[in-house]
C-alpha cells in the first residue's frame, strides 16, 4: 500500500469510528439539547445476559421511584410469593383487640367496594363478628402497632412534603393509605369542607377564599396541634385532594369506636395502644388479609410509596425474633445483603429508604438490571413483571408508548423527584426480551420525552 493510499485508509477509518460513536441514544440526547443532563443506560439480553448497550451505567445516580423495583425484589426474596400481611381482630375479656400487620392497603380507597378489606365492608364485618358471639359492649379497644417501629417518618423526608400522599407515615396499622381526602364545595357565599373517610379524628379549619372567576387552588396544611389541618386558598365550585395526617392508627381506632357505637355497640373506655400479639386468650374474631401480588402492584404499577415501605419494614419485622418493631435500617440492610448475592458492586449501592424519595439513595443502572435479571429467573417472575406498568394500558406510563409495537409489550417503572427522572423495565421485542434501566439527573420535563425515545430505541434494537 502506497502512503498516500494509506493516509486515506487511516482517514478513513477514523471517520468510520467517529460516525460509529455518535450512537442512536447519544444521537437522541444530542438532538433533544440535554447533553449536560446525566444519562445512565444499560440494555441487556433477558435470557443470556449479553449486554445489548450501556452509557455510564456502573455509575450510582438517584433512581427516585426506581428504588421501588430493589425493593419489590427483596421483598419477594425474603417474603416470598405466597406472603400476606395480616391485620386480626379479636376478643381479650372485654377489650377489643386489633393487631396490625402492616398492610398497607387495609382500608385502601381504591379497592373494589366489594372487597372485605373497603373500609366500609371491614368495620361491617367487625360489626357482625362481634354481634354474632353476642356482644353489647366492649370496654377499651386496644390497638397493637409493634409489627412496625415507632419511627413514622422517614428523616430523609422533605419536611414540608410531609401533608402529601407520596409522603405519608408508616404505621404498623395502616388504614386508608394514611390519608384523607379533602372536599370543599361552595354553597353560596362559603365553603363547606368534608372528609372521606368520615371522622372526628382530624379537624377541619376553614380558610378558604370564596372566587368567582378562576380555578380553585385549594390545600390544607398542618400546624403545631397534631390532625388539625389549616384548609387554605380560592375556591370557585368545587375541589378535592388527599391529604397525609398524623398516627394513622389512631384514625382506624377512632373510626372504629364511632362506628361500634352507631351499630349500637358500646364502647366503655378507651382507644389504648399497647403490645397484645402475644396475649394467649385473645380471641380472633376475624383476619383481614392482602397478598404481596397486589402490594406489589400498588408499588410499581401506581407508584404507591406506602407499599414499598412498608414493604421495607415487614422485610425488617419477618427477620426479627418477635417479629416486632420492622424498621428502615435494618430492612435496608438485609436489602443490601439481598443486592450483595447479586454480585451487585457496594461503591454501587446506598440506600436509604424504600419508595426513592430519599435524594440519599443511590444506585447505578448495572444494580437495577441486576434486580430485574433475578426476578426474570426466578419463581415468582411473573408476579413481579405483572406489577410493572404496562405501556399504553396501565399505570403510570398508560400514556405513553401506545402505538405499535411499544403499546403492550413495554413493561416498566417510572421515577420522579426534581430533577431526577429514571425508568427500567422489560421489552418484550420480537428478537426476545430485553431488560434495561434509563437513569437521569439535572433535567427538567423534557427529559421524560427523552427516556422514552431512548426506550423505543432499545425495543427496536437501534442502539
Amino acid at each position: 500500500m502506497t502512503g498516500y493510499k494509506r493516509t486515506i485508509w487511516v482517514l478513513l477509518c477514523c471517520w468510520v469510528t467517529v460516525f460509529a460513536s455518535a450512537d442512536t441514544i447519544s444521537r437522541i440526547i444530542q438532538q433533544k439539547k440535554l447533553t449536560k443532563v446525566k444519562f445512565a443506560v444499560l440494555a441487556v439480553d433477558a435470557d443470556s445476559g449479553r449486554t445489548l448497550y450501556q452509557k455510564n451505567a456502573t455509575v450510582p445516580m438517584i433512581p427516585a421511584s426506581n428504588m421501588k423495583l430493589v425493593t419489590a425484589a427483596a421483598a419477594v426474596h425474603y417474603l416470598g410469593g405466597d406472603y400476606s400481611f395480616k391485620t386480626q381482630v379479636g376478643l381479650k375479656g372485654s377489650d377489643l383487640i386489633v393487631i396490625g400487620g402492616g398492610d398497607p392497603l387495609l382500608g385502601e380507597p381504591k379497592l373494589d367496594t366489594q372487597d372485605r378489606r373497603n373500609a366500609d365492608k371491614l368495620f361491617d364485618e367487625v360489626i357482625a363478628k362481634l354481634k354474632a358471639v353476642g356482644v353489647s359492649s366492649v370496654q377499651d379497644i386496644i390497638v397493637d402497632v409493634s409489627f412496625f417501629d415507632n419511627n413514622r417518618v422517614h428523616p430523609s423526608w422533605p419536611r414540608e412534603q410531609l401533608n402529601q400522599w407520596y409522603a405519608c407515615e408508616v404505621s404498623g396499622l395502616n388504614f386508608y393509605n394514611n390519608c384523607v381526602r379533602v372536599v370543599a364545595t361552595r354553597k353560596g357565599s362559603r365553603g363547606v369542607l368534608t372528609m372521606e373517610p368520615t371522622n372526628s379524628y382530624i379537624t377541619l379549619v376553614n380558610q378558604l377564599r370564596m372566587i368567582s372567576k378562576g380555578s380553585s387552588a385549594v390545600g390544607a396544611y398542618r400546624n403545631s396541634v397534631p390532625n388539625k389541618l389549616m384548609v387554605k386558598g380560592r375556591l370557585n365550585k368545587q375541589a378535592g385532594f388527599d391529604v397525609a395526617f398524623e398516627n394513622p392508627q389512631g384514625l382506624f381506632g377512632s373510626i372504629l369506636r364511632d362506628r361500634l357505637k352507631q351499630a349500637g355497640i358500646g364502647v366503655k373506655g378507651q382507644i389504648v395502644q399497647k403490645y397484645a400479639k402475644d396475649a394467649k386468650d385473645v380471641r380472633v374474631l376475624t383476619t383481614f388479609e392482602t397478598p404481596i401480588a397486589e402490594v406489589l402492584y400498588r408499588s410499581n404499577k401506581d407508584s404507591l410509596g406506602l407499599a414499598a415501605e412498608s414493604l421495607v419494614k415487614t422485610i425488617s419485622a419477618e427477620n426479627t425474633q418477635g417479629q416486632i418493631n420492622g424498621e428502615w435500617p435494618h430492612g435496608q440492610a438485609l436489602i443490601r445483603r439481598y443486592l450483595s448475592s447479586l454480585g451487585c458492586s457496594v461503591e454501587q449501592v446506598v440506600l436509604d429508604d424504600g419508595s426513592g424519595l430519599s435524594r440519599k439513595n443511590q444506585l447505578s443502572a448495572m444494580v437495577l438490571v441486576a434486580v430485574l435479571k433475578d426476578m426474570y429467573a426466578s419463581d415468582d417472575s411473573d408476579m413481579f413483571y405483572r406489577s410493572l406498568a404496562v405501556g399504553g394500558v396501565d399505570g403510570t406510563i398508560r400514556k405513553y408508548f401506545r402505538s405499535s409495537p411499544y403499546k403492550g409489550n413495554v413493561l416498566g417503572k417510572t421515577g420522579y423527584i426534581s430533577g431526577v427522572r429514571s425508568f427500567s423495565g422489560i421489552c418484550k421485542t420480537p428478537r426476545g426480551d430485553v431488560l434495561f434501566s434509563i437513569l437521569t439527573e439535572g433535567g427538567g420535563s423534557s427529559v421524560r420525552g427523552c427516556i422514552n425515545e431512548i426506550t423505543q430505541a432499545i425495543f427496536d434494537g437501534k442502539y
